[in-house]
């Protein structure tokens, strides 16, 4: 198996990576990667490589970047404050150059392949791929990302191969049973349902309404803003940093894929959710609000993502990492993701499996069964 590589998406033979691509991911498509290539975020150098068993028959695919990254990302927030302080003076203390594996914007996995392969001649041959761009790139660890609850059976490849896996952040998903939203809240038990109610009303009291668009091109330098005022007022993962030029190509490339869930109060626009449509499941990518407070708007605007679900027939929903109380009382359900990482200098490897799990905690996954059982959930309708 012989890897292709490309420096832009752009390079790529699209009649190649999209056969590989009949039953993935829209993240993984032509026009995802556009965007995020476009968009100037963070220091991330972009590579892409398609595997070959001849010259006219790929059988896999993958993406990777270079960048600089904080090795304690997903450190508690003491440490995270610590850092911060420390970095005032020394700012590239504890950040280090990573080869990633994966995209910097959502959760996938590491590469796609062809039913005519193995997961093993995938993985030593991805690995061998690395390792050799890492040592040119002086890269001093490499990451392939993400590993969710599906991904078991690949795990020990990579062990075998001197890679140490980490917990990560856990992701959250729900799935979309109902035809209608009434059907959702009267699934929920009287508990969870008139919590949410409640913040509904307070939302409503407020003149709070939202509008979905797929157009919202003109609208990017404002979101971004409203976007960099959650990202930095944050005590948990941070990471990519968004772009006016993300949000713009987000728009106008992705087509009806693309989608924002604007709230006002009044004619003011104060919030905002990103959505992208990716096949049967609705991804919510991103939150932004004007000025950072403590009120109902994020429960809200949780509740009017998941009708946003329901209207548009999705069978699934992403909600993402963090903030978990509030979309575990949504509904939303914790799944634990981990990553894969090594050094491509053999002196170093050992250290990193030692390090990482020091400076890096991460929540643990408790979920909740907010939803009656099914017979008296179906009595109620």
């Amino acid at each position: 198996m012989k890897a292709k590589t490309f420096d832009s998406i752009l390079d790529v033979p699209t009649e190649h990576w999209d056969t590989l691509l009949e039953n993935g991911s829209y993240t993984r498509s032509h026009a995802f990667w556009e965007v995020i290539e476009q968009s100037g975020l963070n220091d991330f150098r972009y590579r892409h490589a398609i595997f070959y068993e001849s010259a006219e028959n790929p059988v896999a695919l993958t993406s990777f970047y270079t960048t600089s990254t904080d090795i304690a990302m997903f450190g508690p927030t003491w440490l995270q404050r610590t850092l911060g302080g420390i970095r005032k003076h020394f700012p590239g203390f504890l950040r280090i150059h990573m080869l990633e594996c994966g995209t910097p914007v959502t959760l996938t996995s590491p590469y796609v392949k062809s039913d005519h392969c193995s997961d093993v001649e995938v993985v030593e041959a991805l690995n061998e791929l690395l390792l050799l761009q890492a040592k040119k790139e002086r890269a001093l660890v490499i990451v392939v990302r993400d590993f969710e609850a599906d991904s078991g059976p690949i795990q020990p490849i990579f062990r075998d191969l001197g890679y140490h896996l980490g917990e990560i952040f856990p992701n959250t998903f729900m799935d979309v049973p109902w035809s209608t939203p009434e059907q959702y809240l009267s699934s929920m038990k009287s508990y969870y349902r008139s919590k949410l109610l409640k913040h509904l009303r307070i939302n409503e009291q407020n003149n709070i309404r939202h509008e979905l668009r797929e157009t919202f091109h003109e609208l990017a330098d404002e979101l971004c803003e409203q976007w960099k005022v959650v990202h930095y007022q944050a005590d948990e993962y941070q990471r990519e940093v968004l772009t006016p030029e993300f949000y713009r190509g987000f728009s106008e490339k992705l087509g009806d894929r693309s989608k924002a869930l604007l709230f006002f109060r009044g004619d003011e626009l104060i919030g905002h959710a990103l959505l992208l449509l990716d096949g049967e499941m609705l991804r919510w990518l991103y939150f932004g609000r004007k000025e950072a407070c403590n009120d109902s708007l994020y429960i809200y605007v949780g509740h009017k993502v998941i009708e946003t679900a329901i209207l548009l027939e999705a069978r699934k929903i992403e909600l993402g990492l963090t903030t978990y109380s509030v979309k575990k009382d949504l509904g939303a359900q914790m799944t634990p993701t981990k990553l894969a990482l090594r050094s491509p200098w053999r002196i170093i490897n050992p250290l990193i499996g030692l390090i990482y799990p020091l400076l890096n905690r991460t929540p643990e996954i408790k979920n909740k069964n907010i939803f009656k059982a099914e017979e008296e959930s179906k009595s109620t309708n």
